[in-house]
């Protein structure tokens, strides 16, 4: 039973009550009782709104569901549909243009392109490691990867290769020419760098005392050492840092001519502290380990330790980087992540406070007071390492349907900016474009937070599990594996671009693009990942720290300010062709083709479901049927799911057949989680594999879940599971 304390009608569970009054209160010149009572009048007021809100959603599902088995089959008419989107509100007229006014953004948001990453905030060593890729290592990112391939003698293995260590540096230095040329030859011909006269000279022959400047004199940013003997130079573009580390006593340093031993790039500007899709938080005890880590961010004291190679280290966040100007005066750059956090959206309940008749509260309100009063002390300065430089706390909100729920998110802020005592329009937010109807409305969800919208993405996953939900009815969908094929997806790509760019988010705001799902594989990165921001995206979601250092490579080849000019004169993609459901079904698909993509999706949602319900593991590396390790969340999740529960529905598969892959993937997945000695395997039980149940659960409901989403599932198996670990204890 879960102890609990009254606060203003509230029941609120005793960790968080406790983590609200004695660690986050104190210093944020809010009183607990206003706080309480604050929270307690806004559940008053939204509650039945959200609830509201969610209904209307059912509604919309129910009048799509009659339209399709009235119109079945996959030649849908695409002016009836549009007629009848447009008749039940569904599509809704689009508004006047207009420009967002949004004020007080930081730079790394409004002006500066470059990787984004997204992190469970439950994670606190996850947390701190993205939090500290403000800045990472050329050399380590290019020897640690596939980027620099293994042939002729360029193996990873041992300690140090020095045939793979020249490749990098060659690399590397490819890498300067490219972007910080000299007036004439290369950085590969430097003897040393120093600042003469606040100028950068680069000596190409000590003999003659030849030197060099670069092509551009105004890409030396600064320095640090002395201007004779820098210990580094600073280097900027597409405002964009970079800096070249000398250091001739050091391994590398003392094989390098100039004593160049590595370059740091400056590569995750924003990091999303995510509270929602990568995370496991199902009771009061996970929310507060959630509100403690970012708690932790805020006051910049959040600190791990962990055994890493024999050794006990300890992990805190990095200072920021003090350099000198041309002139010899000292200025700094950050030297972390600036911080967003995602809350979770309208959906989902929590147990941690119940309301004053009973009821778990939207769990997405409880994050707004308690995500935004953390976030004070980092505005009145409370902090060791400070975020935000202009004042604003950044939240991104997922998985909106459409203006309304908009509305109600916006109205929400206003609700906590007046209980903690903050200026109107404190809280920015993110609009996340991953449901159908925010994307088909999405100039008029950008109208309605024209005053604090700071971010829109694209999430293929996310928005594709929401497109096969709408369309459940309708057809059967195409594969998954030629999803991005369809028109609907490439339409959904650049209407998302063409909106942002007209209603003024360039200088303001981040029009962003989804994940790179492959950690281990950054040499494809290099090679696709180009096209986001070539597309006009001035952020990228990447996996890792490491895959921020590579994807900022990108960022100094394309301008992306000057691609979002060049496409404000394109014709926005048609919203005809984002209204195309994919219904190209099995196709000429063959039995046995049939059959691999059903063991593709079961072994996907065996493999992360059961880390999700068994260990709390919101996101991780999880091995594919080819053992290619996935990062894997709930948006995956998602479209695995509902794309069996329609070709469930649809015939193209049976029960018994889905049944009996799951069961088989069940064991491929055990064997491929033999080395976890806390892991339970399920195919020694299926009956009793709570993980097992909940993946049949997520198929065979698929089709009755809201809007295909996973976390009532998810949710349940999880308490249930956490429930059983009690008893046993």
């Amino acid at each position: 039973m879960t102890n609990r304390v009254e606060r203003s009608g509230l029941q609120v569970a005793q960790p968080i009550a406790e983590l609200l009054e004695q660690q986050i209160i104190p210093g944020t010149e809010v009183e607990a009782s206003e706080f309480w009572s604050g929270l307690a009048d806004t559940l008053t007021q939204l509650m039945p709104r959200n609830e509201e809100l969610l209904k209307r959603r059912d509604e919309l599902q129910a009048q799509l569901d009659a339209w399709h088995a009235d119109h079945p089959g996959k030649d849908i008419d695409s002016a009836s549909y549009k007629a009848f989107l447009k008749e039940i509100g569904y599509l809704l007229p689009e508004p006047a243009d207009f420009k967002i006014t949004t004020e007080n953004v930081d730079r790394e948001v409004a002006e500066i392109a470059g990787p984004q990453l997204v992190v469970p905030v439950m994670n606190a060593r996850y947390a701190l490691n993205a939090a500290n890729a403000r800045w990472g290592s050329l050399y380590d990112a290019l020897y640690g990867t596939d980027a620099i391939d293994e042939a002729d003698g360029a193996e990873r293995a041992g300690s140090y290769n020095p045939v793979r260590g020249a490749r990098v540096i060659e690399w590397a230095k490819r890498f300067l020419d490219a972007h910080f040329p000299l007036a004439s030859g290369g950085h590969s011909q430097a003897r040393s760098y120093r600042i003469n006269a606040g100028a950068l000279e680069v000596v190409l022959d000590e003999a003659t005392g030849a030197v060099e400047s670069l092509a551009q004199i105004e890409q030396l940013a600064g320095y640090r050492g002395t201007p004779e003997a820098p210990e580094a130079i600073l280097l900027k573009k597409n405002g964009l840092h970079v800096e070249i580390q000398i250091d001739r006593a050091s391994p590398i340093g003392k094989t390098d001519h100039a004593g160049v031993k590595d370059l740091l790039l400056e590569s995750a500007l924003t990091t999303i502290q995510d509270c929602e899709d990568s995370v496991a938080a199902v009771d009061a005890e996970d929310k507060a380990v959630v509100y403690g880590n970012w708690l932790g961010l805020m006051r910049g004291n959040l600190s791990e330790s962990f055994s890493k190679g024999g050794q006990e280290l300890t992990r805190t966040l990095n200072p920021d980087r003090v350099y000198l100007d041309s002139a010899g005066k000292e200025f700094s750059l950050p030297g972390r992540s600036l911080l967003f956090v995602r809350n979770v959206g309208h959906l989902m309940t929590n147990n941690a406070i119940l309301s004053s008749t009973g009821q778990e509260i939207p769990e997405g309100i409880m994050d707004a007071f308690f995500t935004a009063l953390i976030a004070k002390h980092d505005l009145l300065g409370n902090t060791e390492r400070r975020n935000s430089r202009t004042g604003s706390v950044y939240i991104v909100k997922p998985k909106m349907h459409g203006p309304d729920e908009v509305d109600f998110t916006v109205d929400l802020f206003s609700r906590v900016e007046d209980v903690i005592g903050v200026p109107r329009n404190t809280l920015k937010l993110g609009i996340m474009d991953e449901e159908r109807r925010t994307t088909v409305n999405l100039k008029e969800c950008i109208r309605r937070a024209s005053e604090r919208v700071v971010f829109i993405n694209t999430g293929f996953l996310d928005r594709t599990g929401d497109e096969i939900h709408t369309s459940m009815n309708a057809a059967a969908v195409t594969p998954k594996g030629a999803m991005k094929g369809e028109i609907w997806i490439n339409a959904y790509e650049d209407f998302n671009v063409d909106v942002g760019i007209a209603c003024g988010l360039p200088g303001r705001a981040q029009i962003g693009k989804g994940m790179w799902a492959m950690p281990d594989l950054m040499a494809a990165m290099l090679e696709a990942k180009i096209s986001h921001p070539q597309a006009g995206a001035n952020t990228a979601w990447v996996p890792s720290p490491t895959a921020a250092t590579l994807h900022v490579t990108h960022y100094h080849e394309v301008n992306v300010a000057e691609v979002q000019r060049e496409l404000a004169s394109r014709p926005s993609a048609s919203i005809d062709d984002v209204l195309k459901a994919p219904l190209r079904g099995a196709g000429e698909l063959s039995p046995e083709e049939i059959q691999r993509e059903l063991d593709n999706s079961a072994q996907g949602i065996l493999g992360y479901v059961v880390r999700w319900v068994e260990h709390g593991v919101g996101c991780s590396k999880v091995p594919d049927i080819n053992n290619v390790g996935l990062m894997e969340d709930r948006a995956t999740l998602r479209i695995s799911s509902q794309h069996l529960a329609n070709w469930l529905k649809h015939g193209v598969c049976t029960e018994d057949q889905v049944t009996e892959t799951l069961a088989r993937m069940a064991k491929v997945v055990d064997q491929q989680n033999a080395g976890d000695p806390q892991y339970q395997p399920m195919s020694s039980s299926l009956e009793a594999s709570i993980a097992f149940q909940a993946a049949k659960d997520l198929v065979f409901e698929g089709t009755s879940q809201p809007n295909g989403y996973t976390e009532p599932v998810l949710h349940a198996r999880r308490l249930e599971a956490k429930a059983k670990a009690r008893m046993q204890s």
